[in-house]
């Protein structure tokens, strides 16, 4: 068996292969058939979907998780509003949280991409413009994707994360997963 797997992780699942404790059940890693001995080598929220990785490695988890290998880490991000570039740029020098000083994040507008079906789908207002952004990070700390885009007054509707370091999500659909080279 291949140390280390790529899951694409489709919205509302859990990163973790149980939920002991919510009173109503929810989707967790358990559901996708995955090798036993695995876990998730980082997190990502039960709102955001994409790149997953799991290894049976302590090492390897360790290189793609801690901030100091600063593995980047790519996210496309549907964003509320039509942000213009200057008001992306606290993003680019970095901005303060609650947590304190973000690193400076590489982050340029797109076109949609070409993505799965959300199920359910992001909600679409008629009146309010959106965008897409790509998001590049060298850390990862709790939600933070969602709080820059907030801080800078562009809330979230959509987090995918991409790409992290060599590896990508682009060949798997949501629930699909594939052993990897560490």
């Amino acid at each position: 068996m291949s140390d280390l797997i790529l899951l694409n992780k489709p919205f509302d699942v859990l990163s973790q292969f149980t939920d002991a404790r919510s009173p109503t059940p929810r989707r967790t890693l358990s559901d996708f058939g995955l090798p036993s001995g695995v876990y998730p080598a980082g997190r990502l929220d039960r709102d955001s979907e994409g790149l997953l990785l799991l290894t049976s490695d302590g090492r390897v988890q360790a290189r793609i998780a801690d901030p100091r290998f600063k593995a980047p880490k790519t996210y496309l991000v549907q964003v509320e509003g039509d942000p213009t570039d200057a008001a992306l740029a606290p993003l680019r020098t970095g901005v303060t949280l609650k947590d304190g000083p973000t690193r400076p994040a590489q982050v340029r507008r797109i076109p949609a991409p070409d993505l799965w079906d959300r199920d359910p789908p992001v909600r679409f207002r008629k009146t309010v413009p959106d965008c897409w952004l790509e998001i590049i990070l060298t850390e990862g700390r709790n939600r933070q994707v969602r709080r820059m885009t907030a801080h800078v007054g562009f809330p979230t509707l959509r987090l995918v994360r991409w790409q992290i370091g060599d590896w990508c999500v682009a060949d798997l659909a949501p629930g699909e997963w594939a052993a990897a080279k560490s």
